[in-house]
């Protein structure tokens, strides 16, 4: 039975070939795709969304724009320098018109009417700032039954990319982030940086992926901005599918291996904001007090078959399911 999975995004380069592995897997039920501010405004991130779907030809999936700013304080930046001023290199115009319009009740109201009337637990994967989905959680707590996994892309054990500290879809967001990692007790894991700059993928491969047919060329051509961004980043020509490798576990459970850990999510004002504090200290060490953590535990992802994951996403993103529209 196919998967059932909507996806919270905020595209974003690496957001649109994680939409797109969804959209073309055969074995996914793509019930929805819920937008919210981030690399991008919200107005870019989700007219973004609705091309990308159309490319796939997905306008069958339903989108709902959400959140266009953070819970408490306003965003501090928005990524425009990495995946370029419109969210897709400057080349989100030369994807297909969406003949679909967006849901008129918003991401929240989309969410919940679709794990409302899901009749199996449903996957839902934030690859964004988590501001839609703190939201869900927290007006409508009724619905978390119908949730089998949260598996986010976000966070860093060892590091950031806004900051030295945070990750940038935490950091856009820090007390969503909070609200859902540490206070709720729906199931999450988290795929951090540390795993995803290790699935970087070369130009070799988006060489590949162009050659498969039009879905492919269209989406290794939004890819020049954020190519010369990883460039200076990883010192070589390739680029990093942070989203698409959460989105990979949120369809194939298991692909990355995790560990179970207590998080924190720093929500102060220092260097430290946005830092997913992850307690990797022995279990024994974790005690009561100045030195005690949340005791809530996320499972985190920590390694993978890193070719074997860029040919599961490489295979998907070729599979030929749909046609270009």
């Amino acid at each position: 039975m196919p998967r059932k999975l909507i996806i919270d995004t905020d595209p974003g380069v690496d957001d649109a070939f994680a939409i797109s592995l969804a959209a073309l897997s055969e074995d996914v039920d793509l019930l929805g795709v819920t937008t919210v501010f981030g690399n991008v405004p919200l107005e870019n991130t989700t007219r973004n969304a609705l091309r990308v779907l159309q490319l796939c030809g997905r306008a069958d999936v339903p989108v709902a724009a959400g959140a266009h700013r953070p819970l408490v304080h306003p965003q501090i930046a928005r990524a425009g320098h990495v995946h370029g001023m419109d969210g897709l290199s400057g080349r989100s115009a030369a994807l297909p018109e969406p003949e679909r319009e967006l849901e008129p009740g918003g991401a929240v109201g989309l969410l919940v009417s679709l794990l409302e009337a899901a009749d199996e637990p449903v996957t839902i994967t934030p690859i964004g700032p988590m501001t839609n989905i703190a939201l869900l959680l927290a007006a409508h707590p009724h619905v978390k039954p119908k949730i089998d996994r949260i598996v986010l892309m976000g966070g860093g054990v060892d590091r950031g990319n806004s900051t030295a500290a945070a990750e940038f879809n935490i950091w856009s967001d820090p007390e969503a982030a909070r609200r859902v990692l540490v206070e709720e007790d729906v199931p999450c894991v988290m795929v951090p940086l540390d795993l995803t700059y290790r699935c970087a993928v070369d130009t070799a491969w988006l060489g590949k992926l162009a050659s498969t047919g039009p879905i492919g060329a269209a989406l290794e051509a939004l890819t020049p901005d954020y190519l010369a961004s990883y460039r200076r980043a990883l010192g070589w020509d390739g680029i990093v599918l942070h989203d698409a490798v959460a989105v990979a576990e949120a369809i194939s459970p298991g692909i990355l291996r995790t560990e179970s850990y207590p998080i924190e999510v720093d929500t102060t004002f220092g260097p430290g904001r946005g830092a997913t504090l992850v307690d990797r200290r022995l279990p024994g060490m974790r005690g009561e007090g100045e030195g005690a953590t949340a005791q809530g535990a996320v499972q985190v992802a920590v390694d993978t078959d890193v070719n074997g994951l860029g040919e599961f996403v490489l295979g998907r993103l070729t599979r030929p399911t749909a046609a270009a529209s």
